[in-house]
This record gives structure tokens, sequence and C-alpha cells, in this order.
């Protein structure tokens, strides 16, 4: 197998880990997933800088109100550095949402994730994340410029 396809493989297996993590709310193991200093975009938090108010701002809020959480780990895009100690993903997520009243939604969307290693042999770290919702159907837009 080459560095590339070992790589690509390896951000794959991170992304499907981390995805396990959040399915199964298990902020502990996630945690150890990301730089002291990640910055995350969320669907909840505008910004939240470091892992404790990532956790804080945004994953104890999103997480125990999903069901069913999954990222099509092997559809992502993957861009590996030639250094081999950094990559970008692209990547779709699926969950379910529950509304007041306990009934179910599908609830998708995207994620971009930044990751880092000290060299190529060392294991990835999260520096930056990035969710969004699925668009809303252009049906329902409104208005004009």
């Amino acid at each position: 197998m080459s560095d590339v396809a070992i790589d690509e493989r390896s951000v794959r297996d991170w992304l499907s880990g981390w995805g396990s993590e959040v399915a199964a709310v298990d902020f502990d193991t996630a945690e150890r997933r990301f730089a002291d200093d990640v910055v995350g975009f969320g669907t909840r938090a505008t910004v939240a800088r470091g892992r404790s108010n990532l956790r804080a701002d945004q994953w104890s809020h999103v997480w125990p109100a999903i069901a069913d959480f999954r990222f099509d780990a092997d559809g992502a895009d993957v861009w590996v550095s030639p250094d081999r100690c950094r990559a970008v993903i692209g990547a779709e997520w699926h969950s379910a949402g529950r509304t007041e009243q306990g009934d179910t939604f599908p609830r998708g969307g995207r994620a971009t994730v930044v990751l880092t290693r000290d060299e190529p042999a060392s294991a990835w770290s999260g520096r930056h994340t990035h969710f969004s919702l699925q668009p809303l159907d252009p049906g329902t837009w409104t208005g004009s410029r």
C-alpha cells in the first residue's frame, strides 16, 4: 500500500472513530482526539476555542439530543499534505434529530475537519472542525434583492 493510501485510510479511520464516539456520546474519548487549542465552528456554537469550550458549547448540547450519528467516512474527500503531517477532510454526516415531543427526523449535514500530526508515524490530532446542517430546500426561500 502506498503512503498516500495509508494516510487516506488513517484519516478515514480517525473520522469513523470520532463518529462512533459522537454516536455513543463519549465525550472523554473524543476529546483526546483533539489538540488543546482546537477551534470549532458548529451548528450551535458560533466559535468554540479550546477542547473544553468545544465540548461545553457545542458537543454537550448536540450529542445527547441526536441519535444514529455517523460520518460518511468512505465517501469523504481527503487531502493530505506532501509532508504527510496535515490533512483536511470534507465529509457528509447523518443523524436523527428529536423534537420536544420525542419524534425523530432526519438531520444531516457537512463537516470540514483539519488534522495535524508531528510526523507521519504519529497519531492525527483535530485542530479545526466546521459543521453545518444540510441547506434548506430552495423552495422554502423567500424574498428577493
